[in-house]
């Protein structure tokens, strides 16, 4: 668990409740169950109207990659490019076949069955690339429907707000009816603000770095995949891959 974003969130979660009660205000008073359904449902339909169904679930499926942070394995990744090398250069380029239940992924696994059957480097480059590039546009897609939902949060929590106003108009004969109404009006407001930016901004951001990192892995995955292709030197293909990391 990436405990970072759990505390930031607490720490953000806790500015605001403690401002909140060092100005005299309750806490009780920020929990407001139609305020919340006001803006929670309004911003999840608006989302799930604008995006396709796939980018939509995806989307929703990345979320736990704000606390649930993919390790950045490049080491691992180099420490088994560096053998794969190791068997080409000592056995031959079929010797690989019994690597491939060894590949973690879909994406190695292709790109070593493109190696094992003989294809050059720029045959196994232009392949990959071709994945790749599908995989890097359709997570930030997916990425974007986090910051979609920062979009539409605020304005349905003025949406709210106009809601409880006009609860508020209605009610004027009835004095006990104002304070709900105003409460409603107000706290939509801080939900859909508070959402936006503490929530849905960053775990966009968040999950942005998190596939541009997923990408570079992937990236130096082809390139040593392509100098095993090309005959290369099993020292100079740990040497080159290491500039990933550093």
């Amino acid at each position: 668990m990436d405990k970072l974003s759990l505390f930031g969130l607490l720490i953000a979660l806790a500015g605001i409740v403690g401002g909140q009660m060092l100005e005299g205000g309750g806490v009780a008073i920020l929990f407001q169950l139609a305020a919340f359904l006001i803006v929670f449902g309004g911003t999840l339909g608006a989302v799930m109207l604008q995006s396709p169904r796939k980018v939509f679930v995806n989307g929703l499926r990345l979320g736990k990659w704000a606390f649930f942070t993919p390790q950045f394995q490049a080491q691992k990744q180099i420490s088994q490019l560096s053998v794969w090398s190791h068997v080409a250069r000592k056995d031959g380029l079929l010797k690989l076949e019994d690597q491939l239940g060894l590949a973690k992924d879909q994406f190695s696994r292709k790109g070593l069955q493109l190696l094992v059957d003989g294809n050059s480097g720029q045959k196994i480059r232009e392949v990959l690339e071709v994945d790749l590039h599908a995989y890097e546009q359709f997570n930030f897609q997916s990425a974007r429907v986090w910051e979609s939902a920062a979009g539409y949060s605020p304005t349905i929590g003025i949406l709210g707000a106009v809601l409880g106003l006009v609860h508020v108009m209605q009610s004027l004969g009835d004095p006990s009816k104002l304070g709900a109404g105003i409460a409603v009006a107000f706290i939509s407001t801080i939900y859909g603000v508070g959402l936006a930016n503490l929530v849905f901004l960053p775990i966009a951001g968040k999950l942005k770095m998190i596939i541009l990192h997923q990408t570079t892995l992937r990236e130096m995955m082809i390139d040593g995949l392509v100098m095993i292709a090309n005959g290369e030197n099993t020292r100079y293909i740990e040497l080159k891959l290491q500039g990933y990391i550093s």
